[in-house]
């Protein structure tokens, strides 16, 4: 059997790691199976994943600064999750809604859960902040405060304050003649409480943070030190310049959270006005936290509560940094050492044979490339190959989200000015890139491109381009399905799959999907696809349904999934039955899981697990073994657009795609999906109450690293004449 090389230890059997990962099945005789309590809480399940983060943070195998990114990103989560969730069940429990959830609790319940989960995850990033901050002074990086800088230091920054901070700030007195100012959502803030000189009269002021001005202050330092200081800590130095003739007697620094939620008319003539107007409002929701620093005096902090409307249950003392997102601002590449190692993606060796050109590449057979380890640059290249070809009549998009200055919506611009037809589907509801596609789609119809924007009532989170080109008397359809969004930046770090084929098949599937986005005619006779909301959930259901009757039936029964969250109770229900009629359910599962695994008498045979590591686990996969196991040639192999939730199931429009290339289901199958399942450096294994624990690393052992396998050994598809024979997988079963 081929097996996986491990680096500096020894060689080790995939299958070791496959055989023996299904724990023992755990009795809960209070929990009732039939009844809510089978589901995990949704809102409890996302706290626990970014606990995991947290937890990263603190593992010592992961370089110093890597730790403290994932720290920021921890907290940026966070307020994500207050803004977006929170906020809902906030407006939900305010209007005395008590309907309960999946799990049985209601909006109220979950609230008091939430708060009580969060504040101590809040506690803990900053006791990991200081950790952290011990380790970097080691290192001579060093996050000084006002009482450790030297006069070389106040000098340079007297120069910093006045020629590059002075001229954004706003300083704002807080009395009848001057309203209290609006406090945008991430909004920080110093509240000071001032004396004037002369008659000691007392001044309330805010003086808001400015966003546009990096967090941290570089200070002078000798040769290989770093030296920060903190924004606020120099506007603190410097409020004699700010407010002459007063004196600071006390402050404390304060952050707004507000509900981020977005609102649209369902009857709206022109949806990109009714956008813009509805993003003007988002930025004045109501508050859902105040976070605020350690010591505030009590009059002046009732007086900020008191005009920005929060109740003391939505105020946290924050005994340290407010705002530890903005760290990310101290992950350097000036010191390599404390980062991970370099790592340039991959161009597929079939690419590479063709001298850089995508379509004869995708014309030798189909391609299934695994990111961020191949690198996303072949979309790109695909769709500036499609522009510039002249053989090239038709191009269909659709950009859930993408880059600022995105490369793809370049290329659809060049092409559509070039006079060639250009469909481009622009998702609005894209959850805070609404502005951002905004002007995307005002910059594609300038440009002379058709822009549709889908459904009002259905977010378009498909991941589809397909390109018509003339070869001979015929129109040739190329087709490029995704799991990821069509963004260059975050495909460095998120893993997604990316199928490039010219089955003719899948690209009228892909062009039906296009004329239903652009028409509202529903697609019938769909060849290799199925898309929600119609036909998705059913054909998982029927899929899972089809599994269980081989295991009753005593064939091999087998389901493998990956995602990023699973909560839809339908769905968790089948696999429920699945398993108890004997199928073995191997689950990876990045985030939320409403599901409890191994629970006697309801989950036995399912295991779940879940992978943080250096790269953001973002691809959708899901494999039946159809009667024979997995892996196998003849199993079932489906990579989607779609995570397993109510609203990816019911309320978008997303892909399940069928993979049929005996090739591409070898590479899914016995190259992503077994080493994700053997992965032991970066997993963590779900126990039945929902929590998660570090899958212990065995003694003496290599600990195999999925991430590690995937940038050391290329994708099994994009091999060229180098052929794949050395390309490690674990075989497929005999018949």
């Amino acid at each position: 059997m081929p097996k996986i090389p491990a680096p500096d230890a020894t060689i080790i059997p995939l299958t070791d790691f496959l055989a023996a990962k299904f724990p023992a099945p755990i009795d809960m005789p209070d929990l009732d199976k039939a009844g809510p309590g089978r589901f995990y809480n949704r809102e409890l399940s996302w706290l626990g994943f970014n606990w995991r983060v947290v937890q990263e943070a603190e593992n010592p195998r992961v370089p110093l600064l890597e730790r403290l990114r994932f720290l920021s990103i921890s907290a940026d989560n966070l307020d994500e999750f207050y803004t977006v969730r929170v906020a809902g069940l906030r407006e939900l429990a305010q209007a005395g809604n008590t309907t309960p959830a999946a799990d049985g609790l209601s909006p109220a319940e979950q609230l008091v859960l939430i708060n009580e989960d969060a504040r101590n995850l809040m506690m803990t990033q900053q006791r990991v902040l200081v950790d952290l901050m011990t380790e970097m002074d080691a290192q001579n990086i060093m996050l000084e405060r006002l009482a450790d800088l030297t006069p070389d230091d106040i000098a340079h920054l007297e120069d910093v304050f006045l020629n590059q901070v002075f001229a954004v700030l706003s300083p704002l007195a807080i009395d009848p003649a001057h309203p209290f100012p609006f406090i945008p959502n991430t909004g920080y803030a110093l509240a000071l409480q001032l004396e004037r000189s002369r008659d000691k009269r007392p001044l309330q002021a805010l003086l808001p943070v400015p966003a546009q001005i990096d967090r941290f202050v570089s200070l002078p330092a000798d040769d290989g030190c770093l030296r920060y200081l903190p924004l606020e800590d120099l506007l603190v130095l410097n409020i004699p310049n700010l407010f002459p003739g007063y004196k600071l007697k006390s402050h404390f620094e304060f952050r707004v959270l507000r509900d981020s939620d977005l609102e649209v008319e369902d009857e709206a003539e022109d949806l990109v006005r009714e956008f813009e107007v509805a993003l003007k409002r988002r930025r004045r929701g109501e508050v859902v936290r105040l976070t605020h620093s350690a010591g505030a005096p009590e009059k002046l902090k009732s007086v900020i509560m008191a005009e920005l409307g929060v109740q003391e249950r939505d105020v946290i003392e924050i005994d340290g940094m407010i705002g530890i997102d903005d760290l990310s601002e101290l992950v350097t590449d000036a010191r390599p050492d404390l980062l991970w190692p370099s790592f340039t993606p991959r161009i597929p060796e079939r690419v590479t044979d063709h001298d850089g050109d995508m379509f004869t590449a995708i014309r030798q057979k189909d391609m299934l490339l695994h990111h961020p380890y191949e690198t996303f640059d072949m979309v790109v290249r695909f769709l500036n190959q499609a522009a510039r070809d002249p053989q090239v009549v038709a191009i269909k998009q659709t950009l859930y989200r993408t880059s600022r200055d995105s490369p793809i919506v370049e290329a659809l611009c060049e092409a559509a000015e070039d006079g060639k037809s250009v469909t481009a589907l622009v998702e609005l509801k894209a959850r805070f890139d609404e502005a951002a596609n905004i002007r995307q789609s005002r910059r594609l119809e300038r440009a002379g491109a058709h822009v549709v924007y889908g459904f009002i009532d259905l977010k378009t989170h498909a991941k589809i381009s397909t390109v018509v080109r003339r070869e001979g008397n015929q129109l040739v359809t190329y087709t490029h399905y995704g799991t990821g969004n069509y963004h260059p930046i975050t495909a460095r770090i998120y893993t997604d799959l990316s199928l490039f084929t010219c089955d003719q098949k899948l690209g009228r599937d892909a062009t039906k999907v296009f004329n239903y986005l652009s028409g509202y005619a529903q697609p019938e006779h769909l060849d290799n696809l199925a898309i929600s909301p119609t036909t998705l959930k059913a054909r998982l259901l029927e899929l899972i349904a089809a599994e269980a009757d081989h295991a009753k039936n005593g064939k091999p029964a087998e389901i493998w999934a990956k995602m990023n969250s699973i909560v839809d109770d339908e769905v968790i229900d089948a696999l429920y039955a699945a398993s108890g009629a004997g199928v073995k359910i191997s689950l990876v599962i990045r985030g939320i899981c409403g599901l409890r695994p191994g629970v006697v008498g309801l989950s036995e045979n399912i295991r779940v697990k879940s992978i943080v590591g250096r790269f953001l686990e973002h691809s959708r996969i899901v494999c039946f073994g159809n009667g024979y196991g997995l892996p196998h040639k003849k199993a079932r192999v489906f990579m989607s657009s779609a995570d397993w939730m109510g609203r990816n199931l019911n309320r978008r429009v997303e892909t399940l795609v069928e993979i049929e290339n005996p090739t591409v289901k070898a590479q899914i199958t016995s190259q992503i999906m077994a080493a994700n399942l053997a992965d032991v450096a970066q997993s963590w294994i779900m126990s039945p109450d929902g929590s998660f624990v570090r899958e212990p690393l065995p003694e003496g052992q290599f600990a195999f690293s999925a991430h590690r396998f995937f940038m050391e050994n290329p994708s099994l598809s994009g091999r060229g004449s180098a052929g794949a024979s050395d390309v490690p997988v674990l075989t497929h079963t005999e018949d």
